[in-house]
Order: structure tokens, then C-alpha cells, then sequence
């Protein structure tokens, strides 16, 4: 473990100068350098000359990971977008068919509750009306039976009246007669 702490040291210590030293632009063959040891490395971080198939695998996917971008670009191109437009079209033309035909049977409908309601109310003003009718008929009929008795009581009394008056005729005669 001794012999690994060196190096960490050293480790640290070549940072801490990386760290401290101010940043420049790296030159053209920094950036190749670079670019040529992070090709040299496959994702696991070995080597690609470590591995006698590195190059290969990696040109492989990468020539994988073109032809999948390639079948996405045809992909979008290849989608007809004035067809799926005039599709859209078609479909919003039917929906408002749909709209319009349910809005008038809506209105159709408001109608017939409408004439609906109106009859209803009819109905009901005719039932207030013929209850009362029906009350002023009872009113009328009571009033009628009244004056059939009032008039059976004035026949009557007319009878005994014209009795009275045949009697007290009757009386006066005879009064008359025995005065003379």
C-alpha cells in the first residue's frame, strides 16, 4: 500500500498545477490528440488495441447509429404531410357536419319542449279554468235550487194570499148582509 501512495500524491499534486494554471485554448493537434486517444477508447475504458475486435465493434455501431439516423430522416420525409393535411381537413369538415347537424336538432328539439311546455300550460290554465267553471256551476246551481224554493214559497203564499182574499171577500158579504 505504500508503493500506491506515491503515486497518488503525485497524482494530486499534477492536478492541483492543471487546476491552478490558467486555461488556454487548446492548439488544433491538442484537440486531435485527444479525439485520437477518446476514439482509442471503447465505452468500458479500454483500449481499443487492448481488444483485437475494438475497431471493428465501434466502426460497426457507429455505422449502425448512422443508418438508424438515416431511416429517421427518411422516415419524416417519407410522411406525406399535404396528405395528412387534407386528412386533418377532412376530419374537421366532418366535425363541423357533425356541429352543425347536432345544433339544429338541438334547436328542433328546444321546439318541441317548447310547444310542449305551451300545451302543458294550456292544459293546467284549462284545468284552473274548468275547476272554476266547475265552481261557478256548483255557485249557479245552489243559487238556481234557492230560487226554485223561493219561488215554490211565493207560489204558496200567492195560494194562501188568493184564499185570504176569497175568504175576507166571503166575509164582507156576509158582514155586508147581516148590516142590512
Amino acid at each position: 500500500m505504500s508503493s500506491y501512495y506515491p503515486r497518488t500524491k503525485d497524482l494530486t499534486r499534477t492536478r492541483k498545477s492543471l487546476t491552478e494554471s490558467p486555461p488556454s485554448s487548446p492548439s488544433p493537434t491538442d484537440k486531435n490528440y485527444r479525439h485520437d486517444r477518446l476514439s482509442r477508447y471503447d465505452s468500458s475504458g479500454e483500449s481499443a488495441t487492448d481488444k483485437p475486435m475494438g475497431r471493428t465493434s465501434s466502426y460497426t455501431r457507429r455505422e449502425t447509429r448512422l443508418a438508424a439516423l438515416n431511416r429517421q430522416e427518411q422516415d419524416s420525409t417519407a410522411k406525406d404531410y399535404k396528405k395528412m393535411y387534407a386528412e386533418a381537413l377532412h376530419e374537421n369538415e366532418r366535425l363541423k357536419s357533425r356541429l352543425h347537424d347536432s345544433k339544429q336538432e338541438l334547436v328542433k328539439i328546444r321546439s318541441q319542449l317548447e310547444k310542449v311546455t305551451q300545451r302543458h300550460d294550456r292544459i293546467s290554465e284549462r284545468s284552473t279554468v274548468l275547476e272554476s267553471e266547475k265552481r261557478e256551476k256548483q255557485a249557479l246551481e245552489k243559487r238556481v235550487s234557492d230560487m226554485e224554493e223561493e219561488i215554490k214559497i211565493l207560489t204558496e203564499l200567492k195560494s194562501d194570499n188568493q184564499r185570504l182574499k176569497d175568504e175576507n171577500g166571503a166575509l164582507i158579504r156576509v158582514i155586508s148582509k147581516l148590516s142590512k
